[in-house]
């Protein structure tokens, strides 16, 4: 079992904790993830290690918006969930990124940010756009200004930072440029966006896929995402994939697939409660 050692509330909707998994913090790198069971009925849900910690802790970030995850939010400091398997699916690649755009939405911050980390500890000039719907939804601020070389934050009502979509700042940071890479993080309509705002600059762009996912072992085939034509499994081929080559409308039909069934069991288990 593995125990609670600290925990945050962000926000309304979303809080953060530290768990005590040593072999896990040992090897976990940016853009991974683990599998938890709250307890033996449980199911198994997907999310995304935000920061390896010396303690021997991981920190895990996440949205109050299933069973599961109201479930782990109910655990107390000190109480316990049953199993946490992973490191899973690929690292981020950053090798021979010099200069990157890293783009987050929402709670996909929560993934950019040990991205952004990660690359501005391999010495890369890392601009951060982070976007949100309100100032009250605004998370890891400090975080991401700390791990980035310039945070600019977007709220679509305009409420905090500049007003306007992530794709608004991407533009502008892309004209100036130049730029060896787009890294986006963030709901599947806006990473689309993301890809085609990058696209007439011929910037290479990474996307994080967020499928429906139960076993993140590639057995299960729910996690299927079409990539350059062929079908690929976000859990071991992923979860980067090249943004030009992802079927985006597609993805976004199979993740409203069982819309109904969720509302009706309260009972979503996407990868990432990681937050997209």
């Amino acid at each position: 079992m593995y125990e609670i050692i600290r925990k945050q509330i962000l926000n309304s909707q979303t809080a953060r904790l530290d768990i005590a998994a040593p072999d896990v913090a040992a090897k976990v790198k940016a853009g991974q993830f683990v599998i938890l069971r709250n307890h033996e009925m449980g199911e198994r849900y997907p999310l995304t290690v935000a920061s390896a910690n010396p303690d021997g802790t991981i920190t895990l970030i996440y949205q109050k918006v299933g069973h599961s995850t109201k479930e782990l939010d109910a655990v107390p400091v000190g109480g316990r969930v049953l199993t946490l398997a992973g490191p899973l699916g690929k690292p981020t690649e950053i090798g021979g990124v010099a200069r990157a755009v890293v783009v987050g939405g929402g709670l996909g911050c929560a993934i950019a940010w040990p991205v952004a980390r990660a690359l501005t500890q391999s010495g890369a000039h890392v601009d951060m756009v982070a976007g949100f719907r309100t100032k009250d939804l605004v998370v890891l601020e400090e975080e991401l200004a700390r791990d980035s070389a310039a945070l600019h934050i977007c709220t679509d009502d305009g409420t905090y930072g500049q007003k306007g979509l992530v794709t608004d700042a991407l533009r502008s940071l892309l004209e100036k440029g130049p730029y060896d890479e787009v890294f986006a993080i963030g709901p599947l309509v806006m990473m689309k966006f993301v890809v085609a705002a990058a696209k007439p600059f011929g910037i290479k762009t990474t996307v994080s896929m967020n499928p429906l996912m139960v076993d993140g072992t590639g057995l299960c085939g729910c996690c299927r995402v079409t990539v350059n034509g062929k079908a690929r499994f976000a859990c071991v081929d992923g979860p980067d994939f090249d943004g030009y080559e992802v079927d985006f409308d597609e993805a976004i039909r199979r993740l409203s697939a069982y819309r109904a069934e969720e509302l009706v069991m309260d009972h979503p288990c996407r990868i990432r409660t990681m937050g997209h």
